[in-house]
């Protein structure tokens, strides 16, 4: 059996302003990670292993956090942009998240220009939700039609985060967004529903890769923001896996707990028990022995 591959890259250099970081800098983390990923020469053709010309590729961001703790937008817009520039056009790039108010409040600018890069959620007058649900083992959702019907490819742009009932929440929980009932899906420390989510046509056929903007990583009393358990990591985590890639994010809240003197989410009966159940239904690798893991530097 071949290991996953999670590429992480750490910018060595300090973001004078950590919440709004250096697009440039972005953007060569951005290239490192899907060179080391891709195994390519260059970082756009790792790009064509990946997405087809003129495909529609929807970014799933996290920004029920606010500007205090969200995706950042300089992130989603260097990669959206680059995107943009390399494969599909900027016209097929959607930028999105459950509803307009939050992405403006961590910063984002709205736009639906037909001949632009697109931002806006599922509860843009364009949007909405499907009006059938989506059933599957235990869920039953209505489906963002962002999600199920604007966009061909995905990519789960998470925020990496610390989470009260499911340990960590990262690329896989993030789709947790794309639905209208997430609250549902919180019992049991929200498994099996996250990997269930996650198998169900809408987000399986669909996503391509993750990437968890690991920049600053709350790494406990998450998923809101407490300052005083907020790291600087300046970290993007990268991987054609999204059960690898959680793993390895979970392993980097873990460093970090351990280094503040915090017990381990198993020990605080939190551990990410939906990685294994995700393992188990075929989506990835939840174990760090079938996880390779390269490191880079910008």
């Amino acid at each position: 059996m071949s290991k996953a591959r999670v590429v992480i890259v750490t910018c060595s250099r300090n973001f004078p302003d950590i919440t709004r970081p250096d697009p440039g800098l972005i953007l060569a983390m951005l290239k490192k990670g899907f060179q080391a990923l891709g195994g390519a020469a260059r970082a756009e053709d790792a790009l064509g292993q990946w997405f087809r010309p003129g495909e529609i590729v929807g970014l799933k961001v996290n920004t029920i956090g606010r500007r205090a703790l969200s995706t950042s937008p300089e992130t989603a817009l260097a990669l959206g942009l680059w995107l943009g520039q390399t494969i599909s056009g900027q016209e097929n790039i959607i930028i999105w998240d459950r509803t307009d108010e939050e992405l403006k409040d961590a910063g984002y600018k709205l736009s639906t220009s037909p001949d632009s890069l697109k931002i806006f959620g599922t509860d843009n007058r364009r949007a909405g939700y499907q009006s059938e649900p989506t059933a599957h083992r235990h869920l039953g959702s209505l489906f963002s039609r962002i999600q199920a019907e604007f966009i061909q490819a995905s990519i789960s742009l998470a925020l990496l985060k610390d989470h009260g009932l499911a340990g960590v929440t990262a690329g896989l929980k993030n789709y947790f967004g794309a639905i209208h009932n997430p609250n549902k899906y919180h019992d049991s420390n929200c498994d099996p529903y996250i990997a269930e989510l996650f198998e169900t046509k809408p987000v399986r056929e669909k996503h391509r890769l993750t990437i968890l903007d690991a920049l600053r990583v709350q790494y406990h009393r998450g998923p809101s923001y407490h300052p005083q358990w907020l790291a600087i990591a300046r970290k993007l985590i990268f991987s054609l896996d999204p059960v690898a890639a959680d793993t390895v994010g979970w392993k980097l809240i873990e460093e970090l707990r351990a280094k503040k003197g915090l017990p381990s989410l198993k020990e605080e009966g939190r551990e990410p028990g939906y990685l294994m159940t995700a393992e188990k239904l075929n989506l990835g690798q939840a174990r760090l022995e079938n996880i390779e893991i390269i490191e880079e530097e910008v």
